[in-house]
């Protein structure tokens, strides 16, 4: 830890995650520096990139904390940050987005009014390709108990989210072994026992359009079907979560199976399809 953070009271750490990002990374980094909330240390993880990123993190000095690993991608990154962090909650952004200069200081107001809460996120602003769009309906975020919701695909930004680092704790990191989707893992995780709320007001704006997004991975179906059997295989599921994670489950191998034989992948194809008998 720097002089300058040894200074001031950490209650939040701010963690991002960041690979050759350099044409963008310095937005998302002034817009955690224009937060009216200041007691938060910020770091960043650069992840083995090989532009002009560690120049543009050398520039801030010990404004800020870089943790420079080897490749290992955004989910050990951003273990690797909680890991180094000393605030009470955590805050992730997410190196192509950036946030509004509220948005720490409504999250920790939420928190000091609803003590018992561990996670929440905020509203989102989306851009795509330099012009606002608007979330398709599939894509409304919702507040509270939203399990059977997120099976379907990801309710929860990692630029909006702020969480108590003792969530960490009780659900487990994020899971390396996901090339994608390690948020939709996560946050289902999460998710099955715990409310996530939302703070309904747009406070990040979220980036995309962008050749190296992970969401443009084409085989995102695959790792959510991964997830789902993790948790099916926990056994840790209530009756009606169960019933909920086994009917998506299907859908999605299903879906997937399609795709597959659509690309001449047959005998992945079968194997999809059979999975949903023995499910």
């Amino acid at each position: 830890m720097t002089c300058e953070q040894k200074k001031k009271k950490v209650e939040v750490s701010v963690i991002i995650p960041t690979y050759n990002r350099g044409w963008i990374l310095k937005e998302s980094i002034d817009s955690v520096f224009s937060q009216t909330f200041d007691a938060y240390e910020l770091i960043v993880v650069d992840d083995g990139s090989d532009d002009n990123t560690s120049e543009i993190l050398d520039s801030y000095g010990n404004k800020l904390r870089i943790i420079r690993q080897a490749n290992q991608g955004v989910s050990a990154a951003r273990n690797r940050g909680i890991i180094a962090s000393s605030g009470e909650f955590i805050a992730l952004l997410d190196s192509d987005d950036l946030w509004l200069p509220e948005k720490l200081d409504r999250q920790m107001s939420f928190f000091r009014n609803n003590p018992d809460a561990v996670i929440c996120q905020t509203q989102e602003i989306w851009i795509r390709n330099g012009k606002k769009v608007n979330p398709c309906k599939h894509h409304k975020k919702l507040s509270g108990m939203i399990f059977e919701p997120s099976l379907n695909l990801c309710l929860v930004s990692p630029s909006a989210v702020m969480f108590k680092r003792e969530l960490m704790d009780m659900v487990g990191f994020f899971d390396e072994s996901f090339p994608a989707c390690e948020d939709y893992d996560l946050w289902l995780r999460v998710s099955l026992a715990y409310p996530v709320y939302l703070i309904d007001e747009a406070l990040i704006i979220k980036r995309g359009g962008h050749s190296d997004q992970l969401s443009r991975n084409p085989m995102l179906d695959k790792y959510r079907i991964k997830a789902i059997k993790k948790l099916l295989n926990q056994d840790i599921l209530i009756s009606e979560q169960r019933k909920a994670a086994v009917a998506k489950l299907k859908e999605k191998c299903l879906i997937y199976a399609t795709g597959c034989k659509k690309r001449g992948r047959h005998q992945e194809a079968d194997e999809y399809i059979r999975f949903t008998d023995e499910v």
